[in-house]
């Protein structure tokens, strides 16, 4: 996949990608910690995609530790890191650790040694640098019980924000929630650090009287004063972003912000992903379209794409949706599992474009932005 100019995040560029896991260990825990990674070593080794790892310790603070790793390419990490096979690996490492803060990249420069100096190695490389807004985006997925859809939109659209300005350098720009059925979408938006803006949210009175009030209608248990059942939740409920582009230019005024609902037939969820992707970028270089700002968010199955439109994306539900050019929705249709999402019938392509986007359209619970400071 070729990205366009306008694309300042990708999952999908053919790039190598490292990974650092930054790990701050509680007192005397360094041998626990070392038989917990030699386990997940053992198991992540077989991984398709994962090339090969690294476990340093800190010359200064030998309680802090960074393991790096590298893959092929993003998606097959983004496949294993979001596997309930991920979460039990990874558990005892976690019982060792105050903290761990995982940070990604892809490679975009690289030498090999005195031999390899003067001709940097280039398979594998990013091959563009992007230009970023400074913007970190994040997505949270999770179910509700069946019947408790109005109470649970009742909560979340009741609450008092929290403050946006979490630290000198970290503040919360906005906080949109969706919901489809019973499955909740909550998008943030972050300048600064991702990590510090959601330790402050979850600190926030308001936020923890939210979530409480949320427990007894959630399909999946937890117990918020369990750290390890919290950070279970999480984990599962995280949808990273992968695919991030923005058209050139200014922004449009009234923008009006929507999230569509794509979940995948079995298996397919990075191939559906992967193919919204290939969309926003042809259409971020037509300035006479409708979506001004897409980001595709991906968990197995679940691919939820978060678009900024000007005017009613039922004018022009085709291009909306992602699915103009030849053949284009035919291919969405063999991808799309069209019961989960609620569609009778065979979907038929572009004619039945104004009732797919019916059916994939999330209802909008609440929009929230920061002051401009």
């Amino acid at each position: 996949m070729t990205t366009s100019p306008y694309t300042s995040q990708s999952a999908f560029d053919g790039s190598r990608m490292r990974v650092l896991l930054l790990v701050d260990l509680h007192e005397g825990a360094e041998q626990q910690f070392l038989d917990a990674y030699e386990q997940m070593r053992d198991r992540v080794a077989s991984v398709p995609g994962h090339l090969g790892d690294q476990l340093c310790q800190s010359l200064e603070n030998p309680s802090q530790w960074l393991i790096t790793s590298e893959w092929a390419t993003a998606p097959p990490y983004h496949a294993w890191v979001n596997s309930d096979e991920h979460i039990e690996t990874v558990r005892p490492l976690t019982r060792c650790a105050r903290e761990i803060r995982s940070l990604r990249y892809g490679i975009v420069r690289e030498t090999g040694g005195a031999t390899r100096a003067a001709h940097p190695r280039t398979d594998g490389l990013q091959k563009d640098v992007r230009v970023g807004d400074g913007v970190i985006r994040h997505a949270l997925t999770f179910t509700v019980k069946p019947g408790s859809e109005s109470k649970v939109a009742e909560i979340l659209a009741g609450y008092a924000p929290p403050e946006a300005r979490v630290d000198d350098t970290t503040r919360l720009r906005r906080t949109t929630l969706f919901m489809h059925g019973n499955r909740v979408v909550r998008t943030v938006e972050v300048e600064g650090d991702l990590t510090t803006a959601l330790r402050h949210v979850s600190r926030q009175p308001e936020i923890r009287a939210v979530e409480e009030a949320l427990n007894p209608h959630l399909e999946q248990h937890r117990d918020l004063t369990d750290p390890e059942s919290a950070r279970t939740f999480f984990a599962r409920a995280a949808m990273p972003p992968v695919h991030h582009v923005t058209r050139g230019g200014p922004e449009p005024a009234g923008l009006t912000r929507h999230a569509l609902y794509y979940p995948a037939k079995e298996g397919c969820g990075m191939a559906l992903a992967r193919f919204l992707a290939t969309q926003d970028e042809t259409a971020a270089a037509d300035p006479a379209g409708p979506v001004h700002r897409s980001t595709v968010f991906q968990r197995e199955d679940i691919v939820v794409r978060l678009i900024d439109v000007h005017g009613d994306p039922e004018t022009d539900p085709v291009m909306a949706l992602g699915i103009h050019g030849p053949r284009k929705a035919a291919v969405l249709a063999r991808l799309l599992d069209g019961d989960a999402l609620g569609v009778e019938g065979t979907l038929r392509g572009e004619r039945e474009a104004t009732r797919l986007l019916t059916h994939a359209d999330m209802a909008l619970i609440t929009d929230r932005r920061a002051a401009q400071s």
